[in-house]
């Protein structure tokens, strides 16, 4: 669903991860550390032109697990799942293991 929503601009569209609420022995996680504000790139759009014209591309692909601010970005529900819209330039890092 969301492969039909293509961004414009610099805006870069996150699929936020939720982590697990318990672990796998059953223990319940305290909600302060279910709070990650990390996301997966879902698609992202052409760029942006600068003064001269030129496009400037967005620095992140889609795959990438990304570090997101804690408020910002615009909330956008496609069919069942929320997704978020962000400019490239909110997108705090990209994360690696």
């Amino acid at each position: 669903m969301a492969k039909r929503l293509i961004p414009l601009l610099n805006r870069v569209l996150v699929e936020k991860i939720t982590p697990p609420s318990k672990t796998t022995a059953g223990i319940l996680l305290p909600e302060k550390t279910s709070k990650l504000n990390s996301g997966k790139v879902v698609a992202v759009g052409p760029g942006y032109h600068d003064r001269e014209g030129k496009l400037v591309p967005v620095s992140v692909k889609e795959g990438e697990t990304v570090l997101l601010p804690e408020y910002g970005g615009t909330e956008v529900k496609l069919g069942e799942k929320e997704y978020h819209l962000y400019r490239d330039e909110d997108i705090l890092g990209t994360l690696h293991d």
